[in-house]
């Protein structure tokens, strides 16, 4: 592994969606997020780090030290036990009977850090089963927000299948399955994140798993296509990178250096990224902090 990283980040991402879905919420019949006051699409943090974590499982052939702690039908009880069995606390007890003194559940979570990407990068609760403590991860992200309000459209789809004989006879043959499935025409969502030198650290986030973060924020739509996603494309990653790990300058300021704008005619909905200029005052850069175009 490479050094731990040393400076503060902040990142600014932009990402659009083509008649797909990029977020259904399970409490709404799995619509596109919204907010319902603004009717300005959502996308929760946890979808783009669910992303991300794929892309690293995939390129990295779910490995040591890049295995995936949080992934599909994990059990995760059962990655603390190797943690504790890899650290030579298998039969160790605490005074009150409980497996796991405090120095071994240190060492428990260290060795969750060292082998898993997702907990050195995000962070996690490990203290179910046996206990591996907490871990609070140096790489956190935002809701992701479209730019302008969307109108999520709930097309009727056919199936030319039934699923049993009962349906086949109630349609005298017709094998007829009807359902439907939820679209946002175009939207152009904007993520904000933050890295913090002083978190990664305390995980051991290195300057070879930061690349890795940036690879996967490049690239993780393009093994992530599917039917109800639609056409999803990374746009634009900017980064701001400080001089130290306490930082030069506030986020929030950072930020408002990139903006983005309607250049066709606002009354009538966008349809394509070219609908929007992506501006960035290089001007109000502090001398302190450097900025990247990633894509």
């Amino acid at each position: 592994m490479s050094e731990v990283i040393k400076n503060r980040y902040e990142f600014v991402y932009l990402f659009d969606v083509e008649n797909g879905n990029p977020n259904g919420d399970p409490d709404a019949g799995n619509m596109p997020r919204i907010d319902p006051e603004t009717n300005f699409g959502l996308v929760t943090d946890v979808c783009l780090k669910r992303k991300i974590r794929n892309f690293v499982e995939m390129a990295k052939d779910n490995k040591s030290p890049y295995e995936i702690y949080i992934k599909e039908k994990a059990i995760l009880n059962q990655f603390h036990e190797r943690a504790h069995k890899a650290v030579g606390a298998d039969d160790e007890k605490d005074d009150k009977g409980r497996k796991g003194s405090g120095d071994i559940v240190e060492k428990a979570r260290l060795w969750m850090c060292e082998n898993f990407y997702d907990v050195r990068t995000f962070g996690a609760v490990m203290s179910t089963g046996v206990n591996c403590g907490q871990v609070r991860g140096p790489v956190q992200i935002n809701f992701s927000r479209s730019m302008e309000p969307i109108a999520p459209l709930e097309v009727s789809i056919t199936r030319m299948a039934v699923a049993t004989e009962k349906e086949a006879k109630k349609q005298k043959g017709d094998n007829r399955t009807m359902g439907r499935k939820h679209i946002v025409p175009y939207a152009l969502y904007r993520a904000e994140g933050y890295i913090s030198a002083h978190l990664a650290k305390k995980t051991g986030f290195s300057e070879e798993d930061l690349e890795l973060l940036w690879k996967s924020l490049i690239n993780m739509f393009e093994h992530d296509h599917s039917a109800a996603r639609g056409k999803m494309n990374a746009r634009n990653l900017f980064v701001f990178k400080h001089n130290d790990a306490l930082g030069n300058a506030p986020a929030h300021k950072l930020f408002e250096l990139i903006k983005v704008e309607r250049k066709s005619d606002p009354e009538i909905p966008a349809r394509a990224f070219s609908d929007y200029d992506v501006l960035v005052n290089k001007d109000g850069l502090p001398q302190s902090v450097t900025l990247e175009e990633k894509i």
